[in-house]
């Protein structure tokens, strides 16, 4: 047995060894190509500010801020999509970097998406930022405009990178860039996070490369749009904060900010080879990828009021639970959008190193909603529309709405009557805002895009943002073999109604297949893997990093620990239903919810108000509009439930829901929830 087990492992050796062989004869043929004018260019020792001089030189030439009509944007990655704050139709697009598999290209130009008219506008400005990736864009809050810090740059051949620490301001009104000095600010950096609290905006993580090694950073700042500085907060002595990471979730709180998740390399020991006299040799320190599943809630006090013009806000983390339904395997690269009180994270990617020359991949395309106040994931499904068009409701049917109508506003100037706040006529009472995109009247003609049932291509990385309700998913990365392939695409996906994918654009990707040198190498890992499973099995190390957060889920799963810390959140959850407000039905639309429950969320407004100042002040519209915020909130916050109340129903033929005031309120079978 002895002998067989070192021939096949002789065997083994020579297998390896011609394949490494044939690898390196490939790179020397690749090599021996004439290079261009643009191969010369690029040296290991380029000067990264000279070609960065060369960029503002040639940015200076622009006298103004112009837009202009435009094609969709380049294919890249690593870019920023962000919401207009000011505008609730419009989106911005800014940087980013494509890699062919040879050269990387950077941008710097600022892209305008018209979500009305469906139009692409290019913007050039002679203060635009200089071309980055991976930099940090928000908006700025009680501040107003775009906030972007930081990112990196590289050489075509990526030889030497260079990373920024500027800091900018983008007014979405006139499109004008500003850069902001000071000092004192954050160091240079890429894959951090930004988000804006109040009249700050917050700026946590990310890494620096440097000759040695890539350095993940764990550092909080804050800048203040009102006195334009930058303060690293002092945390309490001997707290806890989260460990240094990039990639990660950072959403806005009305207390702070929330962090989940993220990306980060650690240190591990790994055993070498036991010695023959069976004494286990020295171990090596290596780098592990470590996936990150812990969420921290930034808890941010602002100064009083009366507090000294330079007082600081006082900053502390406080670790959070798990968060509960986590997507499983944990996955990087999922980024994530808030909306309303909670994120919606798209994609990411799992990998499994199984040795130093591959990893394999599993990447997704599932979407997943985040309630932050209960800490929990909700897996978020498109549904087919139910009917193909709306049912024309009978005459007798409309009066009799309009008898419920009639009744219900009866029931609001009464109530005007006894907080003595006059009467409340037809001309004071405001329409509910629109929901989804109902009242047409005020919008120009919806724009019919191609529609798709099933989520976009698995991806990691994507750009998301969400306007009006509306969730858009730009470009993304795809990884297959050896090869990187960047979407070139843009999908929007309405969250009120999950009624499919809609196609902003697409265009094809170039060279799907690959190199035939990249498939012939493919093929070589294809014959070796059952030897090379063979290898991994005689070499096994010990646990890594990424490998003890996967058997952590798994072990969680069968525990019952982890049943009953699942249980309490589900009874947490079904107790946060059984409160006193109003509660949405299924297939009930925002408007319907509100215009069928505003008389209790205006009982709820002013019974509130009982114990404020200045009642006398507020208005019958401000009362309605206070009502339909409050119940704006409760149908968000319990959209996930109601969705899945939705599909069950649908699942068993229940396709309507039909209120006694459409039925005439006149008595009729027992209400069933």
């Amino acid at each position: 047995m002895a002998k067989d087990a070192k021939k096949k492992k002789a065997d083994k050796k020579a297998r390896v060894a011609e394949k490494t062989a044939k690898k390196e004869k490939q790179k020397e043929k690749k090599q021996s190509k004439k290079p261009t004018k643009d191969d010369d260019s690029d040296v290991e020792d380029a000067d990264l500010d000279a070609m960065l001089a060369a960029y503002q030189k040639q940015q200076e030439q622009f006298l103004k801020v112009t837009e202009a009509p435009s094609d969709p944007p380049s294919p890249r990655s690593s870019a920023t999509l962000v919401a207009s704050p000011s505008n609730s139709s419009e989106l911005f697009l800014f940087g980013g970097e494509y890699y062919n598999g040879a050269l990387a290209t950077f941008f710097n130009d600022l892209y305008v998406y018209k979500i009305n008219q469906d139009v692409w506008r290019k913007v050039t400005s002679p203060n635009t930022p200089l071309p980055r990736s991976g930099h940090a864009m928000c908006q700025g809050g009680n501040g107003g405009g775009i906030y972007l810090f930081g990112g990196e740059f590289s050489s075509p051949k990526q030889g030497t990178f260079y990373h920024y620490n500027d800091f900018w301001r983008l007014e979405p009104s006139t499109r004008e860039w500003t850069k902001l000095e000071g000092k004192g600010g954050p160091p240079a950096r890429s894959g951090h996070r930004m988000t804006a609290f109040k009249n700050y905006i917050i700026l946590f993580g990310g890494f620096q490369d440097t000759s040695q090694q890539t350095k993940y950073l764990q550092d909080i700042w804050i800048y203040d749009t009102q006195r334009f500085v930058w303060h690293a907060p002092v945390l309490p002595p001997a707290s806890q904060k989260p460990d240094p990471r990039s990639s990660f979730s950072l959403l806005p709180h009305e207390s702070g900010a929330v962090i989940y998740g993220g990306y980060s390399r650690v240190k591990a020991s790994a055993a070498l080879r036991a010695t023959k006299g069976g004494k286990v040799g020295a171990s090596r320190v290596v780098m592990k990828p470590m996936v990150h599943q812990d969420t921290w809630f930034l808890r941010i006090t602002p100064p009083a009021a009366d507090a000294p013009a330079n007082t600081l806000p006082t900053v502390r983390w406080e670790r959070r639970k798990r968060p509960a339904n986590t997507p499983n395997p944990p996955r990087a690269g999922a980024t994530m959008a808030h909306h309303k009180g909670r994120g919606i994270s798209f994609g990411g990617v799992h990998d499994v190193e199984e040795s130093e020359e591959g990893i394999d991949s599993e990447f997704f395309n599932l979407l997943h909603a985040y309630n932050i106040d209960r800490n929990r994931f909700f897996q978020l499904g498109l549904r087919r529309p139910r009917t193909s068009g709306k049912k024309a409701v009978p005459a007798s049917e409309r009066g009799k709405r309009g008898r419920g109508k009639a009744d219900e506003e009866e029931l609001l100037r009464n109530l005007a009557l006894i907080e003595n706040k006059g009467s409340l006529g037809d001309e004071d009472m405001p329409d509910a805002p629109a929901a989804n995109g109902d009242d047409e009247d005020d919008e120009p003609a919806k724009i019919e895009k191609p529609t798709m049932w099933e989520m976009p291509h698995p991806r990691f990385n994507a750009q998301l943002a969400v306007q009006e309700d509306t969730l858009y998913i730009f470009g993304g990365t795809f990884e297959k073999g050896d090869r990187e392939f960047t979407f070139d695409e843009m999908w929007a996906i309405d969250l009120g109604k999950l009624d499919g994918v809609k196609e902003v654009f697409k265009r094809e990707l170039e060279d799907w297949q690959g190199s035939e040198d990249e498939e012939s190498d493919e093929d070589d890992e294809e014959e070796g893997s059952d030897d090379e499973e063979d290898e991994d099995m005689e070499d096994a190390e010990p646990s890594t990093p990424v490998a003890s957060v996967a058997d952590e889920v798994s072990v969680a799963a069968s525990e019952p620990t982890a049943a009953t810390e699942a249980d309490a959140d589900e009874q947490e959850t079904t107790s946060a239903q059984k409160d006193d407000l109003p509660m949405p039905r299924p297939f009930e639309t925002l408007r319907d919810f509100f215009s069928r429950t505003s008389t209790e969320w205006q009982e709820v407004i002013l019974e509130k108000m009982k114990y404020e100042r200045n009642v006398e002040d507020r208005s019958v519209k401000e009362i309605r509009k206070k009502a339909f915020d409050r119940a704006e909130q409760k149908w968000w916050d319990c959209r996930e439930e109601i969705q899945a109340l939705e599909d069950e129903q649908e699942a068993a033929g229940i396709s309507e829901v039909v209120s006694l005031a459409e039925r005439g309120g006149e008595g009729g079978a027992p209400r069933r929830r």
